[in-house]
């Protein structure tokens, strides 16, 4: 069964990218509505009822996050909308401003306007070069029209909009270390409290949202938080673009309405349609590459045997002993003949890449699993580096100021407790993984 489209229903629309065929759409009309008839409050109000959660990847209540905002008198107010997406395996948010730029454009708008903010910025990915000048052109035709700048609608409301380019640092993703970058300096995060929603950018109050949670908002205006929040299961509300990737027959990106089954998203027609090439499902890491990978036999039921749903609290069902997380959406699936030792070092490659260097846990915990996982990849490792790993891992995990430590930690630490004899394999056949690793025999599927 086709799931509802909130976000990308006018995906299909010929030149949907420009404002004219936006408008024709019902493009600002949100916008208009919400200027015209609706306080700032009754806009948070709205965004809370919906029970919109961060498509970010955290899952916090969007409006409860809007509440938090101080205000505090002759202090401006900023949104930042954060498109630096760089968690591996997710690129939604790329999609989603690639083709239909107005509604992101549209969704700014209307959230500064909730938040009391007359300025806002996309903070936007430095690899996204072709998409920052969409957006720039975006911005464009929204000032031409009168959607920004001064006294729009009539209203009274003055509104800027801009966007930036990053430098590429997966750390920017992090909500603070992206303020320290928009106001120019190195991208490191901020030791916390005081909290971005009292002093973010430039010492200023802030509320820093993901581009699809922002995108959400013009929906949620248009049709009444009742009418969003009666979509999806429980806590889990709404519609969430989720980014398919692996060995799928049909990957891509894909709006679906939370509650919906694991197993259809895998396997039906109106989705991925199985695994490709006609392979078997052999794991599947469901919100990006930072959080535990499942084992097939996990990926469509938990461990009760219940059906596994696309939800924030199905995927986590079990805690990380037999769930994972929802987080950004990033859905990698591997089939039968895929390595998971290699792929956990690819990752770690990438988050030993990424640190920012600022704690040590994670500064050097990363680069040791990276140089101990190499060596069980390569066919030369030891029994006793897969309890070292565990180790690491411990030492890392919940002792770092930002999140990338767990999130380095958390796929390792899931990758042995449901593919350890795996990782023993590589220790028993060194010669058979140095040839694997040269793509000279394929990994044996090991149970």
């Amino acid at each position: 069964m086709k799931s509802r489209k909130l976000l990308l229903e006018h995906l299909d629309v010929p030149g949907i990218q420009g404002i004219e065929t936006y408008v024709k759409q019902g493009g600002y009309t949100t916008l208009e509505k919400a200027l015209k008839k609706m306080s700032p409050d009754e806009v948070v109000e709205e965004v809370k009822k919906s029970g919109l959660r961060g498509r970010g990847g955290a899952g916090f209540p969007t409006g409860l996050k809007w509440s938090f905002l101080a205000k505090p008198e002759g202090i401006p107010r900023y949104l930042v909308c954060n498109a630096d997406e760089s968690e591996p395996g997710t690129f939604k948010d790329r999609y989603l401003m690639e083709k239909i730029p107005h509604l992101l454009v549209e969704g700014m708008i209307l959230s500064s306007y909730a938040l009391g903010a007359n300025t806002s910025y996309i903070y936007i990915r430095g690899e996204f070069m072709y998409v920052l000048e969409i957006l720039q052109k975006a911005i464009q035709e929204a000032y031409a029209k009168g959607y920004l700048g001064k006294n729009i609608f009539g209203s009274g409301f003055d509104h800027d909009l801009v966007v930036t380019p990053g430098g590429g640092a997966y750390i920017c993703g992090e909500e603070t270390a992206l303020l320290e970058s928009l106001e120019g300096k190195r991208g490191n995060p901020r030791i916390k409290p005081p909290f971005p929603a009292v002093k973010g950018l430039w010492a200023s109050p802030t509320v820093v949202n993901n581009v699809e949670s922002i995108a959400a908002v013009v929906p949620i205006i248009r049709d009444g938080g009742d009418a969003y929040a009666s979509i999806g299961i429980g806590k889990s509300t709404g519609t969430k673009l989720i980014s398919a990737c692996g060995n799928l027959a049909r990957p891509g990106v894909y709006e679906i309405e939370l509650g919906l089954s694991v197993e259809e998203f895998i396997y039906g027609d109106d989705y991925c349609r199985g695994i490709a090439n006609g392979k078997k499902l052999k794991a599947c890491v469901p919100g990006g590459s930072s959080v535990p990978i499942l084992p097939h036999f996990l990926v469509t039921k938990t461990a009760a045997g219940e059906n596994r749903l696309m939800t924030y609290e199905s995927l986590a069902d079990g805690g990380f002993q037999s769930g994972s997380m929802l987080g950004s959406g990033g859905f990698i699936v591997f089939d039968e003949d895929q390595c998971i030792v290699r792929n956990t070092w690819n990752f770690t490659r990438f988050y030993a890449h990424e640190s920012c260097g600022q704690c040590s846990p994670c500064r050097e915990g990363t680069g040791w699993m990276e140089k101990v996982l190499h060596r069980l990849e390569t066919g030369k490792g030891q029994m006793h580096d897969i309890d070292l790993l565990a180790d690491i891992n411990k030492k890392i995990e919940g002792n770092t100021i930002c999140p990338l430590g767990d999130a380095a930690a958390w796929p390792v630490a899931a990758a042995i407790r449901h593919f350890r004899e795996e990782f023993e394999w590589h220790v028993t056949h060194p010669e058979e993984a140095q040839k694997r690793n040269y793509g000279l025999i394929q990994q044996p599927v090991v149970a």
